[in-house]
């Protein structure tokens, strides 16, 4: 008889309650990573069926499409940037993955060199935080357009 007591007692320890189910599931699903992808960078196997030499930017356009951003000057290349990105709910984001594929085309728009670069070919650039001061200190702007009625030349204004 005793040994029916304990089974019982048993079964009651190892269920939980539903709140504290509930509570635990909505924890570990917190912890989980989600991940999210920008941008778009063509594969190996998009870029073999360009020729460099041969194409030219319609046939790029044609091949695998616009890219989201060229260069500074009118006709230096495209540049095609994928990037992958990890979230966890407690901390911050970070970088899985990035690709950037360059496409320079010459003079006459035909492609010159093709391009992969990812996260290894990186490098870290320092900003410099240069920051202009200004010359008011401790007046209100208030007191700047009190002070600049002195110096109005209606001469000047005609």
């Amino acid at each position: 008889m005793n040994i029916g007591r304990g089974d019982k007692m048993a079964k009651t320890k190892l269920r939980l309650h539903p709140g504290i189910s509930i509570l635990l599931l909505t924890f570990l699903v917190g912890c989980a990573a989600t991940f999210s992808n920008h941008g778009y960078a063509p594969t190996d196997s998009e870029l073999k069926s360009i020729v460099v030499g041969v194409d030219d930017r319609a046939a790029v356009e044609k091949t695998i499409g616009r890219p989201a951003s060229t260069g500074m000057l009118k006709d230096s290349g495209w540049y095609y940037v994928s990037t992958k990105v990890r979230h966890f709910s407690y901390k911050e984001a970070n970088i899985v993955d990035r690709q950037l594929v360059a496409i320079s085309f010459n003079k006459r728009g035909i492609v010159e060199n093709v391009e992969r670069f990812t996260l290894a070919d990186g490098r870290v650039v320092a900003l410099s935080r240069r920051v202009t001061k200004t010359g008011i200190k401790g007046v209100s702007f208030i007191g700047q357009m009190l002070g600049n009625l002195g110096r109005v030349n209606l001469a000047e204004q005609l």
